[in-house]
């Protein structure tokens, strides 16, 4: 089989290898599909806080079919359709330990086939595509973890184009929320629109666009913020924050930062919640959720297999609008 391994020169080297063989309670996954993320990035640039061990198969998540099914297996038949989870030791409840990760610790998904415990997949919503599945497990599932419990009457605030807000703005229009987006470009706006979102604010022109969201929401602010730049843009998303509202954490892509007022945060009253993603059991009940509504990912760019090094170029370019894709 062929699969993607990050070298220690942090270059993804294309490497030829025996097909695994599923042990007991395994299954083997003939991969179909591959998304990526921030956290790819980050691993590949060598800034993960976390050093991963060397020559690694890259990215965690995947869609694909099951070719072979190991001894005690139960879960699944050969056939069936899968996605993995992206924490593949978190079942359901409070997470109490991180484990192992893909692409850091353990081998990830960019390869022909991949041998997993059966407890690390879920079956995938029939009516998606496998690059639309592959891109579930980390950007929708922290998503749907960012606004979980929102409905009508809520509204909530997302940042930019990326994967995870795209789906934070599917999620919170399903269950019934008002969205409001920041966005960079009049290009990009329209396309938030479309997908749902009544208004759309251009940070690019606007720096002070939390008080222009908070102005849009008749100065009552918004209850949701899913925060993807972290402390670059985290001032002004309290300032758009109502009373009581929740700025959901899913990650940093403005920088770590060197410390925070937190006097603004208490005024509010404000509760500041980092997202983990979720676990398996959160992933098939979103699952269900994206079934029963069609709900569909936004997809920028796929890439083929034997061009996957370019897929990460793309990604690193930054002018995406929605889920990089590798098919396999």
């Amino acid at each position: 089989m062929q699969s993607y391994r990050l070298n220690a020169h942090r270059v993804l080297e294309l490497v030829q290898g025996p097909t695994p063989t599923p042990g007991r309670g395994q299954v083997l996954v003939r991969v179909k599909a591959t998304s990526l993320n921030s956290r790819d990035m980050v691993i590949a640039s060598g800034l993960y806080p976390f050093p991963p061990l060397p020559n690694l198969i890259q990215l965690s998540d995947a869609a694909g079919v099951i070719e072979a099914v190991g001894p005690d297996a139960m879960r699944f038949r050969v056939g069936d359709r899968v996605v993995s989870s992206f924490n593949p030791t978190w079942f359901g409840g409070p997470v109490r330990k991180v484990g192992q990760m893909y692409g850091t610790d353990i081998d990830g998904w960019l390869s022909d086939y991949a041998v997993v415990d059966e407890n690390v997949l879920v079956s995938m919503p029939e009516h998606l595509s496998f690059e639309e599945a592959a891109t579930l497990p980390c950007a929708a599932l922290t998503g749907w973890s960012a606004v979980a419990g929102v409905g009508p009457g809520d509204t909530v605030l997302v940042q930019g184009s990326g994967g995870v807000s795209l789906f934070a703005l599917q999620f919170a229009r399903t269950a019934g929320a008002r969205v409001i987006a920041t966005t960079s470009s009049e290009a990009k706006a329209e396309r938030l629109l479309e997908l749902g979102a009544s208004d759309a604010v251009n940070y690019a022109e606007t720096s002070d666009w939390g008080s222009v969201v908070r102005a849009l929401t008749d100065d009552r602010g918004v209850d949701i913020v899913v925060e993807v730049a972290g402390a670059a843009t985290i001032s002004q998303s309290v300032e758009a924050l109502a009373l009581h509202g929740t700025i959901s954490l899913v990650g940093h892509l403005g920088g770590a930062g060197q410390g925070m007022d937190l006097m603004p945060l208490s005024l509010r009253f404000a509760t500041l919640r980092a997202i983990g993603v979720g676990s398996r059991s959160d992933l098939e009940e979103m699952n269900r959720v994206v079934s029963q509504h069609r709900i569909r990912p936004v997809i920028d760019r796929v890439f083929p297999f034997s061009d996957a090094p370019r897929a990460f170029e793309h990604f690193a370019h930054g002018s995406r609008f929605g889920k990089i894709l590798v098919s396999h």
